[in-house]
């Protein structure tokens, strides 16, 4: 009798414990950004949600500025466990694996409605290739369109050649082979005569004090994507995980209104730090269009009939 009573009041207080651990589940969650960028902003009202909606159940701590991880370094620390949750730029990737390039193909999408387009048609493919290292996409908000910063008037492709480009990614690379501009990798655009950019980093990083113009090309809208570790996901109660899909959700379709806001601001104060803020002329969208076009046909070729059937999804959507 005696062990019986004992057995039932260790089962129970497994499940008292049980549920205490769940409601005290807590996530780090590094981002490379600091406060105050559209997806650091973003994440923040992110995570107020999820602990609203979840009751108080899933707690996320924010490390921002690249305080937990470097930027480079969240995706894999999420893959292995060491933060619950994190926040990517996906075209940083597209050398392991073009699919995810897409989003940043110049000229493809030149716009926020274009830009949640060609997002949906990949999102099963990127998901398929994320689930595989055991990290699951929640969502995806877009920075403001890449624009060119330069220290002298671009009126044309012409007259990138032979400049010193920054080189973020491996399609900033490519551009700068096309036009024969000579590409220099760096983290912030220092040493260099033109680089794209988007009026965000512009503004945090004060482009004005080494470049006087800035063209709005509107080359593409990358991605953030924050991403979270199955198993840790797989650790919650239905009801929390579906708290925490629905704070996603929402934080989806808000990044990308606070993105386009944002956007206009930096612009504006471009403006007022003495840069000219102009459209790029039409002779140097001709010639970047044409680039853009060549890019994706390579695109395609590297992701074969499934990146094709996305472009011509994305094609007969606009």
């Amino acid at each position: 009798m005696f062990k019986t009573l004992v057995a039932a009041g260790s089962a129970a207080l497994v499940l008292v414990f049980g549920s205490v651990a769940q409601a005290q589940a807590k996530w780090h969650m590094p981002t490379g950004y600091p406060t105050g960028k559209v997806h650091t902003e973003n994440i923040r009202q992110f995570v107020a949600g999820v602990d609203k909606e979840s009751g108080g159940k899933l707690k996320i701590t924010v490390h921002d500025s690249g305080s937990l991880f470097k930027a480079n370094g969240i995706r894999r620390a999420v893959e292995g466990g060491q933060a619950g949750i994190g926040e990517i730029i996906v075209s940083g990737f597209s050398n392991e694996d073009p699919m995810f390039g897409l989003d940043a193909t110049p000229f493809l999408a030149t716009a926020y409605p274009q830009a949640a387009k060609p997002w949906g048609g990949s999102k099963a493919a990127n998901e398929a290739r994320f689930a595989k290292q055991g990290v699951k996409i929640l969502y995806a908000v877009p920075w403001p369109p890449q624009g060119i910063s330069s220290t002298r008037p671009i009126n044309s492709a012409a007259d990138l050649k032979g400049v010193k480009w920054r080189s973020y990614n491996p399609n900033t690379s490519r551009i700068a082979q096309r036009v024969g501009a000579q590409p220099v990798t760096i983290q912030a655009a220092g040493a260099v005569s033109a680089f794209m950019t988007s009026g965000a980093t512009g503004y945090d990083s004060k482009v004005w004090e080494r470049a006087t113009y800035y063209d709005e090309v509107n080359a593409w809208l990358p991605k953030g994507f924050v991403i979270v570790s199955q198993k840790a996901f797989g650790a919650l109660d239905k009801p929390t995980q579906a708290a925490l899909l629905k704070a996603a959700a929402a934080a989806e379709t808000r990044g990308g209104k606070i993105s386009e806001e944002k956007n206009l601001g930096y612009k504006e104060q471009l403006l007022k730090n003495g840069m000219t803020v102009e459209p790029g002329s039409p002779r140097l969208i001709a010639d970047l269009r044409k680039i853009g076009l060549a890019m994706t046909s390579d695109w395609t070729r590297q992701t074969g009939a499934e990146g094709q059937a996305i472009i011509d999804a994305y094609r007969k959507s606009v």
